[in-house]
């Protein structure tokens, strides 16, 4: 069911200082930040030959990335993303399979400008999965 890996996302305090060291000691291609009020984050993306690392900053002291920068205030990963070919038909079966959605069930638009979703790390070995639509 799962395609391609999409993104490997990193909880960051500070996003200008964590794009200054990929872009700068590691050489990497770094996007503008962009500001995701629905998600409470500002992202950066980190293009890689065979995948992106995504940066979060938390966006207001509501952020989910703020709470998880509380019990890990250097940052560090946060979720891995995979791609699916249709998030719905996904979700239905990931449901029957007893696996457990975060949030309305519903998908949200993503970074990507595409739907996603969020799956329990309790259902996934501690992993937070996030699905997004290809």
């Amino acid at each position: 069911m799962i395609g391609r890996l999409n993104h490997i996302a990193i909880a960051v305090p500070d996003i200008a200082a964590a794009s200054r060291l990929y872009q700068g000691t590691l050489g990497a291609e770094v996007s503008a930040p962009e500001k995701l009020p629905e998600h409470g984050v500002t992202v950066v993306f980190i293009t890689l030959p065979n995948t992106k690392i995504e940066l979060l900053e938390p966006l207001g002291e509501a952020s989910p990335i703020a709470r998880f920068l509380d019990k890990n205030p250097d940052g560090g990963i946060h979720h891995v993303c995979y791609e699916v070919e249709d998030i719905g038909a996904a979700r239905d079966w990931l449901v029957t399979s007893g696996a457990r959605v975060l949030g309305s069930g519903e998908p949200k638009i993503g970074a990507h400008g595409k739907p996603v979703l969020f799956l329990h790390p309790k259902d996934f070995n501690g992993a937070l999965i996030e699905l997004e639509q290809a």
